[in-house]
């Protein structure tokens, strides 16, 4: 049994309203947690609309990474945190595969060329960090390649720093069983089954060897100048408003914190890599 006409004509507070609800035993727990999410992503989104002002009027370069496995929930984020933005400064980057022209370059070229410029904010929906984890994986490298892009990575990123780019680096980690969930969301709706490619067959079948590559990766490229910050949760939503606390409370911008919601992060979800730490998703 819902509410009535008479019910909503009564109640004449969110307090009655939910009262009512009591009384009937209708649940709200989930309307109730959307709209607290809703509300304070409208929130993070107008501190990242402020962030974004100064970002442009300082001139500075921030280039924020997206990794993750498949169906992490990447895209969603990277989709939150632009929504609002002003798209003269600001963009993302997903790169297709290289052309046999760019396999033929220096690897990092083509991620060069799409850097920041100055008084800009990019997104990148996956990054350089393809050859760490997924090519190697898939075998779309030689072992070759791979070894010198893991030894290239950190003076590459050190160059970065010196070059006064800020460089954020998001893991977005989830369980194997939520994603297997995911995929099976993504098949059985037709709006996201454009998300679901022959890459993402493998991703269960090959859980091990992505783990095994990623802390690889993890214990070659986490430096001080250029940590991995990891995303620890298998909801998208907490997912997605801590990596924005975590990203504004990076800088100190103007106007900063005048909501008044917390702007730090949760630190049992947002967490340097260390190497003794369980990560979820292994």
């Amino acid at each position: 049994m819902g509410f009535t006409a008479k019910d909503l004509k009564n109640a004449t507070s969110r307090s009655a309203l939910l009262e009512i609800a009591k009384k009937k035993k209708i649940p709200v727990e989930r309307t109730l947690a959307k709209l607290k999410y809703e509300a304070e992503l409208t929130i993070l989104q107008t501190e990242l609309v402020n962030l974004q002002k100064w970002i442009a009027r300082n001139k500075m370069r921030v280039a924020i990474i997206f990794e993750g496995r498949d169906a992490a929930g990447k895209g969603g984020s990277i989709k939150r945190f632009k929504e609002h933005l002003n798209p003269r400064t600001s963009r993302v980057v997903a790169l297709n595969k290289p052309t046999e022209v760019e396999q033929g370059q220096w690897y990092f070229r083509r991620y060069i060329k799409v850097l920041p410029n100055p008084g800009e904010i990019v997104f990148f929906d996956r990054s350089w960090y393809n050859r760490a984890v997924v090519e190697p994986v898939m075998g779309f490298c030689t072992k070759e390649q791979y070894n010198k892009f893991i030894v290239q990575v950190p003076e590459y990123e050190h160059l970065l720093y010196e070059d006064n780019v800020k460089l954020i680096k998001f893991w977005f980690s989830i369980s194997k069983e939520e994603q297997k969930q995911r995929f099976d969301s993504r098949l059985a709706n037709p709006l996201k089954r454009w998300k679901f490619s022959p890459v993402d067959m493998k991703g269960q079948e090959l859980w091990d060897d992505y783990t095994h590559y990623k802390e690889e990766m993890f214990s070659k490229t986490h430096t001080n100048f250029s940590p991995w910050i990891i995303v620890r949760t298998n909801d998208k939503k907490e997912a997605r408003l801590e990596s924005m606390r975590y990203v504004l409370s990076q800088f100190d911008y103007d106007g900063k914190g005048e909501s008044g919601l917390p702007l730090l992060p949760d630190p049992n979800v947002i967490m340097r890599y260390h190497r003794g730490a369980i990560q979820i998703d292994i």
